[in-house]
């Protein structure tokens, strides 16, 4: 089995969970892999989109649900929920919308919105529209990265097991890093 068997038997999937729990690296690979012909660009736009939908929506209803519990207390301690808040005091809307672009902001902003005011019906709405938007930009930021690639290098096939690699070890040391970077924030 080979690995192009492999994205295309799992890389929607693989790309719905990334894109709920990592974001945009794997929605840009997913992009990538979208202009190799590995994924058709239409269903990976809607899988990244639904897995980032998904993911906020699955925070969003923590924060609402389990408010004062110790996971939401916790996450209200960072100063990155305190900034959340205050950015959608202000703009709330606006926010609801666009906190999946800011970096920093985008795990905790839907756990933070689901602590306030803001009805469920009307996160459900921006929401969708929000990662609808996401998921067509950062796959189509992909899909161009290996238009330009492939016309930088020409033809890339002799350059693919490289490529895959550098791909591959550059998800394996973001995600660590990710996971450092939070350990080093205390959580």
């Amino acid at each position: 089995m080979n690995v192009e068997h492999l994205i295309a038997q799992y890389g929607l999937a693989a790309l719905f969970l990334g894109a709920g729990f990592e974001g945009e690296t794997v929605t840009v690979i997913g992009g990538l892999m979208a202009h190799r012909g590995l994924l058709a660009f239409w269903p990976a736009v809607m899988v990244a989109s639904a897995g980032s939908f998904v993911a906020d929506q699955l925070f969003f209803m923590i924060g609402r649900r389990f408010r004062g519990h110790g996971l939401v207390r916790k996450a209200q301690a960072k100063p990155a929920f305190a900034k959340a808040l205050e950015t959608f005091e202000r703009y709330p809307v606006a926010f609801t919308f666009s906190f999946r672009f800011l970096y920093g902001l985008r795990t905790v902003s839907p756990m933070a919105i689901g602590t306030t005011r803001l009805a469920a019906s009307k996160f459900v709405a921006i929401n969708a529209v929000a990662a609808a938007v996401w998921g067509l930009v950062f796959v189509s930021l992909g899909y161009w990265c290996g238009q330009a690639m492939q016309a930088m290098f020409g033809r890339i096939h002799a350059l693919e097991p490289l490529i895959g690699g550098v791909v591959a070890a550059a998800v394996v040391i973001g995600i660590a890093v990710h996971f450092v970077l939070k350990r080093r924030q205390g959580g």
